[in-house]
């Protein structure tokens, strides 16, 4: 299978990949696949179900309010966030919906969006069942999708119990693991980003590379700023105040006080993620990093590089994307990015790998220092559980990546000070995070049924 960086990250809205962003690529693609089969107009009702993990924790991650914009056509790189909340608003108040913007039905979302809280389908625990029905009741189309990750979709056609369907794009370095990684990078003398571009160039230019992943590094960017200048409650019951304002304030103020203070860096690194993730939980345009639940970690650190490593560049920007976006192929070929799949190991541990990996490459490393920091990325997160609170992206989820965006710092430091040898491989780490998820119960994944979500009381 063939992955590029554009599909580890990719533009969407808060606050869940996995919850909001995949359900409203599915209802999408359920639309378009009416369109397709000149049925959109034969339509009388559409009835879509939620299982597994969506089904459990379907409102607090805004899975119902993703549906309603998907069937109606909306796209999760291209819906305004500030628009959302009138535009389901109508539709719940006239229980009339547009499908794909063409053709209105009557659509009662208490009866016709359902949420399976105890039932999964067989594929992932996020799956989806679209049905549409004719004007005499009978249904004229029926598919199922899973949500599996980083806002990734497939359908009932996925190729294994994985979930993933093949791109079966040539690639110049073909890899699916850190010592395939490493041995092309060993025979060619090439660097991980120079592999990951080389491989990139199978579906667009050089300049069509770089201009997108600087797009990306604007919408990061931004998200942050955004975070930072934001007031108030973020929704949802648990009424959790956002604090990234009130703490640049604090900073700006202390600047010249602490202007020699050795760890002021690290005040901001754990700014820049918190601000990313409320955005995140208040619905914001968000960059999937590779999921919408650890969104906060790959822009802060490369943040806090962008911001307090003289002399850095675009070209520090796209060589951390790029060494981050391979990392995340790894993860994503042999393991999951999904928390309801195997906890929040897969969201944070892999984003704070991929960061790692990342800054210790803009920071001089070798391959193999970036595969040894990207390892301890990921070591020092196995066993991490998915239990938000109240089902909400908030807490322990916003805290959580503020304290992975110094982890990753932190390993790629102690990686840049070896030789890049040592015991434990990326590749046995990743496996073990996919073991650590098969064993993990349930209640532990992305289901609001054990640890803090049971332990903490909502109020």
């Amino acid at each position: 299978m063939a992955l590029s960086v554009f599909d580890l990250f990719t533009v969407g809205i808060g606050p869940s990949s996995s919850h909001t962003v995949g359900p409203m690529r599915a209802a999408v693609m359920f639309v378009d696949a009416l369109h397709d089969a000149d049925l959109l107009t034969r339509t009388e009702r559409v009835r879509a179900e939620l299982f597994g993990s969506l089904g459990a924790t379907g409102h607090g991650h805004g899975s119902t309010t993703a549906v309603v914009l998907g069937l109606a056509g909306e796209r999760p790189e291209l819906v305004d966030p500030r628009a959302v909340a009138d535009d389901v608003a109508t539709v719940r108040e006239t229980e009339l919906l547009t499908l794909r913007g063409e053709h209105e039905i009557r659509f009662v979302e208490e009866h016709d969006l359902v949420l399976h809280r105890t039932k999964s389908l067989p594929l992932h625990p996020n799956g989806m069942t679209f049905t549409a029905y004719g004007a005499d009741g009978t249904p004229i189309l029926e598919r199922s999708y899973y949500s599996i990750g980083g806002g990734f979709v497939v359908g009932e056609d996925a190729d294994d119990e994985s979930g993933v369907v093949s791109d079966d794009t040539p690639v110049r370095y073909p890899f699916r693991t850190g010592d395939e990684l490493l041995a092309v990078c060993a025979r060619t003398g090439l660097s991980i980003a120079e592999v990951m571009m080389a491989n990139e160039l199978s579906w667009r230019s050089e300049e069509e590379v770089r201009r997108g992943l600087l797009d990306i590094w604007a919408v990061m960017s931004e998200c942050i700023d955004a975070g930072m200048s934001s007031e108030g409650t973020l929704p949802g019951g648990l009424r959790v105040p956002r604090r990234a304002a009130a703490l640049r304030r604090k900073l700006d103020a202390d600047a010249a006080a602490q202007a020699d203070d050795p760890l002021r860096g690290m005040d901001w690194l754990t700014l820049y993620a918190l601000a990313v993730n409320e955005e995140n939980a208040s619905g914001g345009r968000i960059v999937t990093a590779p999921t919408n639940g650890a969104a906060g970690i790959i822009p802060a650190v490369l943040r806090y590089h962008v911001d307090f490593v003289p002399g850095a560049d675009d070209d520090d920007v796209v060589t951390f994307l790029l060494t981050a976006g391979a990392i995340g192929v790894i993860y994503k070929e042999n393991a999951s990015i999904s928390g309801a799949e195997v906890g929040c190991q897969g969201e944070v541990g892999s984003a704070c790998s991929m960061a790692a990996g990342a800054i210790a490459a803009v920071r001089g490393g070798t391959p193999l220092q970036c595969e040894n920091a990207a390892e301890i990325g990921m070591e020092h997160n196995l066993g991490l559980t998915c239990d938000p609170v109240g089902g909400l992206v908030q807490i322990p989820c916003i805290e959580r990546n503020a304290i992975a965006a110094v982890k990753a710092v932190t390993a790629a430091r102690t990686a840049l000070r070896g030789d890049g040898h040592h015991l434990v491989s990326l590749d046995t780490v990743v496996k073990t995070m996919r073991d650590t998820g098969r064993d993990m119960k349930d209640k532990y994944k992305e289901t609001s049924r054990g640890g803090l979500a049971v332990n903490v009381i909502e109020c």
